[in-house]
């Protein structure tokens, strides 16, 4: 790696309170695979603030918690119980308040996964809600009685023809009143009903106890699906498939920028701000499926609704066929949907910027080559973290890990893959293709144990891991990465360092450069007289780009040892900034 941090050194990007999250890096934490301090196979709680340490070094400045509330565990904590308890499977909720405290010393805000399109089916709400008819929580959830002439339980009788994300049909049964409910995902994570102003009140007022406690903002699990169509209608039916797209009709529903907007309101105004002399809390929406036109409607300076939404644009390059049917991905076809993204939300409005994250299979597999596997990790982490916007690490990401090794359907452990296997093979798809599928695209990748060093375990956990650990941990690990100037993590730091001191990189425009060649990705971005150049080849082919020598210019960061000029030849997945 070739770093010129001293060109750097003495600069700071100073942004306010209102603003401060242009210029942080977030670190998401899967605290079930993260580290596990009791020797049971499962991260925890204690696991995390015994390596706030590794955080801190790194650099990152916010760290974002999978759920850790109450739960089930039907979809590893996505279904939640008790929005104000821990689940005793992570910890307490003293061990919760030591770590937000341990955070906060070290200077880094903690972050909470917000899950409020659905609860788990035990949550007390449904539990009242499911009792009867005449419940007054009723209504908290969607209740559809049976098609008019068809029997409950039939096939057909269900309120719609939409389809669960997790396969089979997305209602329920429930035989004690005889209707059913909406349940977009698995049937434990019954759809909760935005409509009814009762249950926004009850979801504000327990965000607000959780910021009263101390935590520094929220991501909002699949918050474009909280506001419904009208009347629930049928979805176009697909040829080949059993159930019909109900994702249109439920996905940025008619009002749910009203919902934004008042969450804004209720929860979040007056907390923070240069007035206050704290920062605001941070606000980042998962919206999948939301469209490039659409997204200043979510995070547009004047809109008060959310800071930042995850797209999935790019993570969903090369899946028309399906999810677990993904093609290669064409030259330049990442590059193209980041830049897209980049000069839709130019003027107005802020992106995230990630490759990984618990939901997707890991980055080096995914779009790099493991091979190659620190050229192609620091390359695409270069090409990333350099946009506007702010970046997002998922754990282990900084050290370049790789999708994990599933030999069998027995080895996987994910409720959307291991329903997905079994109406695909019911199906008569061939059992290895979906296996291979799976082993592509599957949200187990991400999973896996963090591999922390070469020992048994990957220095995980002392019992046996709820899930396997990737076989390659005894090469790939914090402890052979650390400190090693040569390394992903290396790498990453230098780049975490490069954000925190530039405003060039937090608040600089964006404009894509011309290469001549689709593999490679080059951009500037500007503020000022300050102009950073970013020039990567994202191939595993060597390629000269056809850029001017970047007279004035000095190179900052390099994936290789060796310094050159903009124009000269790239080796397979090498990268290079220059700062001028």
């Amino acid at each position: 790696m070739l770093f010129s941090e001293e060109l750097i050194s003495s600069r700071e990007a100073g942004l306010g309170h209102d603003d401060w999250w242009k210029g942080a890096v977030v670190y998401q934490i899967y605290p079930r695979s993260f580290q596990d301090s009791d020797g049971d196979g499962v991260g925890d709680l204690r696991g995390v603030r015994s390596r706030l340490d590794y955080l801190e070094e790194l650099g990152v400045d916010v760290l974002w918690l999978s759920p850790v509330y109450r739960s089930p565990q039907a979809d590893n904590g996505y279904d939640i119980s008790d929005y104000r308890g821990i689940d005793p499977l992570f910890g307490t909720m003293e061990d919760f308040d030591a770590l937000l405290a341990d955070a906060h010393a070290r200077g880094m805000k903690l972050v909470m996964d917000l899950v409020v399109n659905h609860s788990s089916d035990e949550h007390p709400w449904f539990a009242a809600s499911r009792s009867s008819k005449d419940d007054p929580k009723r209504d908290w959830y969607y209740w559809r009685p049976p098609r008019p002439g068809r029997a409950p339980g039939e096939r057909g009788a269900e309120p719609n023809n939409w389809g669960s994300f997790f396969s089979g049909s997305a209602w329920t049964l429930d035989e004690a009143t005889g209707e059913y409910y909406l349940h977009l995902f698995h049937r434990k994570q019954p759809d909760l009903n935005w409509e009814n102003p009762q249950v926004r009140a009850a979801v504000y007022a327990m965000m607000n106890w959780w910021l009263d406690r101390g935590v520094d903002g929220f991501r909002m699990d699949v918050i474009n699906l909280i506001s419904k169509a009208p009347g629930l209608p049928d979805g176009e039916e697909l040829p080949g498939r059993a159930w019909g797209e109900g994702f249109p009709l439920v996905s940025e529903g008619p009002r749910l920028h009203e919902f934004l907007a008042e969450m804004r309101r209720e929860v979040f105004d007056g907390r923070g701000g240069a007035d206050t002399g704290a920062d605001v809390p941070l606000t980042v929406g998962e919206a999948p499926g939301v469209r490039i036109d659409k997204a200043r409607l979510y995070s547009g300076a004047g809109r008060r609704e959310l800071d930042m939404v995850f797209q999935f644009d790019h993570v969903d390059l090369g899946l028309e066929a399906g999810k677990f049917r993904p093609r290669p991905l064409r030259s330049g076809e990442l590059a193209d949907c980041l830049s897209a993204w980049q000069e839709a939300l130019a003027d107005d409005g802020w992106n995230s910027l990630y490759l990984d994250n618990h939901d997707q299979p890991r980055a080096v597999s995914r779009f790099g080559d493991e091979e190659r596997r620190y050229a192609s990790a620091t390359a695409l982490a270069t090409a990333l973290h350099l946009l506007r916007g702010t970046p997002f690490i998922y754990q282990g990401e900084e050290l370049g890990m790789t999708n994990g090794v599933f030999e069998s359907v027995g080895d996987l452990r994910d409720v959307e893959a291991l329903r997905y296997y079994d109406e695909a093979t019911a199906g008569g798809e061939d059992p290895g293709a979906v296996l291979a599928g799976l082993r592509a695209m599957g949200r187990d990748n991400a999973r896996t144990p963090v591999q922390w060093e070469g020992s048994e375990n990957a220095g995980f956990t002392s019992g046996t891991p709820w899930i396997g650990v990737t076989p390659n941990y005894r090469e790939i690990n914090a402890a052979a990465q650390v400190g090693d100037p040569g390394s992903v993590h290396s790498y990453y730091r230098a780049l975490i360092a490069i954000r925190h001191r530039l405003r060039v990189v937090a608040l600089g425009s964006f404009e894509r450069l011309d290469a001549a060649d689709p593999r490679v990705f080059a951009y500037r971005r500007a503020l000022g007289q300050e102009r950073l150049l970013v020039v990567v080849n994202l191939s595993g082919d060597a390629v000269r780009p056809a850029l001017a020598d970047g007279g004035g210019m000095v190179q900052l960061l390099g994936n290789t040892d060796e310094a050159k000029a903009p124009g000269e030849s790239l080796r397979p997945w090498e990268a290079r900034v220059y700062l001028g």
